[in-house]
């Protein structure tokens, strides 16, 4: 089979977790990418779309987050690993300059297809806030535990971009028509350029179910920042891309999933 382009998802990716297992974090994402370029470069496949992170932040210095904000400091060996790779893949497409690279800096994606069929089913305790919320409304779990109100934000509880993850889908798709223009390194924010707290998440996921969230405040999670939301102009700008979904549509098509799929898949 012939194929242009890579699109390069594979990876851990908790934040919590990789901060108590940091080699296995290394290991896995620094390795598989390392692995994954060889072979593409062996098959001569020199176009690759990379799942960056806005943890390579690390914690902001200012806010909105712009792609010029400085990268490296990160609080937890996820936020690094995805740092190391972005460095690679810079590094690769200098030496190489018939290497073109997209580096896609995600938010925090949720939701689900609309449908209802295709969504997010965390095994064991999800590391992300909205399965997590999403599995105390279908009473999958007793309550959510709330890392944290102690922020400096509006109440005391994180603050995150969350984006739609069919929006994120469609980055994907502008990001491989960059590509085809030859375009070198390029490295984009894909977020919605407003940020919730987790309150703000638990009440819009009542509405959009109808059911009463029960949550329990908790210490802080380490490796977690107070907030981060994005500038996401220079998406829009270069590849014609903007997040269509609001809020309310991300919980509705995560709270149809997770009503249609009570225990998961």
């Amino acid at each position: 089979h012939q194929f242009s382009a890579v699109l390069h998802f594979a990876g851990l990716k908790a934040v919590g977790e990789s901060v108590q297992k940091p080699l296995e974090y290394y290991r896995v994402n620094l390795t598989g990418t390392i692995r994954l370029l060889e072979t593409m470069k062996a098959h001569g496949v020199k176009n690759i779309v990379f799942s960056s992170s806005a943890t390579v932040y690390g914690d902001p210095k200012y806010l909105p987050l712009d792609e010029n904000h400085p990268v490296g400091g990160c609080t937890n060996p996820y936020g690094k690993s995805k740092f190391f790779i972005e460095e690679m893949i810079r590094d690769l497409c200098k030496a190489e300059p018939d290497w073109n690279a997209v580096l896609l800096r995600y938010f925090n994606p949720i939701g689900a297809h609309e449908s209802g069929m295709i969504g997010e089913d965390p095994q064991g305790i999800p590391n992300n806030l909205m399965p997590y919320v999403a599995q105390v409304a279908v009473g999958r779990r007793e309550f959510l535990s709330v890392f944290g109100n102690d922020y400096k934000t509006n109440d005391g509880t994180g603050v995150r971009d969350y984006i739609h993850v069919v929006d994120l889908a469609k980055g994907h798709i502008a990001a491989l028509k960059k590509l085809k223009e030859n375009c070198g390194c390029k490295i984009y924010n894909l977020g919605t350029g407003t940020g919730y707290s987790v309150l703000q998440m638990v009440q819009a996921m009542e509405k959009a179910s109808g059911r009463e969230i029960k949550y329990r405040i908790t210490g802080r999670r380490e490796g977690d920042v107070a907030s981060c939301y994005a500038d996401p102009a220079l998406a829009e700008r270069e590849l014609g891309w903007k997040a269509a979904f609001g809020l309310d549509k991300m919980c509705e098509d995560l709270w149809r999933w997770q009503l249609q799929n009570p225990t998961g898949f």
